[in-house]
């Protein structure tokens, strides 16, 4: 039985990554770093272009209803290239979010501006996933307050979504007045985390948020999207140390002939390999196999969250004094899989949820 992607799903991932090798190169990449705001427009402009906006939303809508095997399948692939680009917030968490929950008027209102990429919306579970101290959010009377933190997609966003402590999801214009965003500074400079400071808001519920499998839900997707954005990453640095080693010469032999360097590639490519098969597993059970879905979601983004890490940390190794240079670059590969590492749950607490999912806290 053949397990892998469509011939369709190949040539999407080929076509985006085409795409960003014309139009966000590693000095493209380095500009946006630097704050190129037009520069970081225009590639977000493409990714819109490719119909990427749609992705996951309804046809109904004006999207293109594709599943999540499709939507791994785009964020691995921008994940090779660091697009510094809003994706896995306004473009998959927010749309399934609106359809999971919203009611008619609201999915009417945003599906298809997010469809046609007029909109972007910034996404916020901190609270839900992990709350923080002095950080908290409290719904009333159609007013929201409190902090809400690490917005996903937060930055230049047209509205947000975020959920209180047992899980309920709130929409609500970022033009709206009491709002405060203070942007976060991460190591990632390809992609921007914001702070809200809520007071007095005007927003409204998601009415069928109060079902917390439809947090859960839009949790599971957001981790499996974070999971397959390190696996393009993690590869590219893989690909990028390989070649490396076969053009680096050191005592007047290339490196990659020494046996510490091959171990170490060998190494790498051993422990990266099987992720690829993990997320498309993991994005296949969302769709199809509902009972493994939670499971799967959160095994996949611990595991190569770790597989991550140590990739990263050995394709620098490789490259030697080179790999911490500027002029490299790798540090943008590095640094986006570090922040990936972090966001909607580190390994440790990730686990300790797959822990419970299977009882082993009773």
């Amino acid at each position: 039985m053949y397990f892998g992607l469509s011939e369709e799903q190949k040539s999407l991932e080929e076509n985006i990554q085409r795409f960003l090798a014309d139009n966000a190169p590693l000095e493209s990449i380095k500009a946006v770093a630097d704050g190129d705001e037009e520069k970081a427009q225009a590639i977000h402009q493409g990714i819109i272009e490719l119909g990427l906006s749609g992705l996951v939303v309804p046809e109904e809508y004006g999207g293109l209803e594709l599943n999540m095997l499709f939507a791994t399948v785009v964020s691995s692939a921008l994940g090779s290239g660091t697009a510094p680009v809003p994706y896995i917030g306004s473009y998959v968490m927010a749309p399934m979010a609106l359809n999971l929950a919203g009611t008619e008027e609201q999915k009417n209102k945003w599906l298809p501006k997010i469809a046609g990429g007029e909109c972007q919306i910034g996404v916020g579970l901190s609270e839900y996933v992990g709350a923080r101290e002095n950080a908290g959010i409290e719904f009333a009377k159609n007013k929201i307050n409190g902090r809400a933190l690490f917005i996903i997609d937060g930055k230049n966003a047209d509205a947000f979504i975020i959920a209180n402590k047992s899980g309920e999801l709130f929409i609500f214009d970022s033009s709206a007045s009491g709002i405060e965003v203070v942007e976060l500074t991460t190591v990632d400079k390809t992609r921007t985390s914001v702070e809200l400071i809520l007071e007095n808001v005007d927003s409204e519920k998601l009415a069928a948020s109060d079902d917390t499998t439809v947090i859960e839900k839009i949790l599971d997707a957001g981790r499996l999207m974070l999971a397959a954005d390190t696996v393009g990453a993690a590869q590219v640095m893989l690909d990028k140390s390989v070649a490396y080693s076969l053009e680096r010469k050191q005592f007047g032999r290339l490196i990659g002939s020494f046996q510490a360097v091959k171990h170490m590639c060998a190494e790498m490519a051993a422990e990266l390999e099987p992720c690829h098969s993990m997320i498309w597993h993991a994005a296949h059970c969302q769709d199809s196999v509902p009972e493994e879905a939670r499971l799967m979601a959160c095994q996949t983004k611990a595991h190569v969250s770790e597989v991550g890490k140590q990739v990263s940390k050995t394709a620098t190794e490789v490259h030697g004094g080179m790999g911490f240079t500027d002029e490299l670059g790798l540090h943008y590969w590095f640094k986006r899989i570090g922040l990936n590492r972090q966001l909607l749950g580190s390994p440790e607490l990730v686990r300790e949820e797959a822990g419970k999912l299977q009882g082993f806290d009773q």
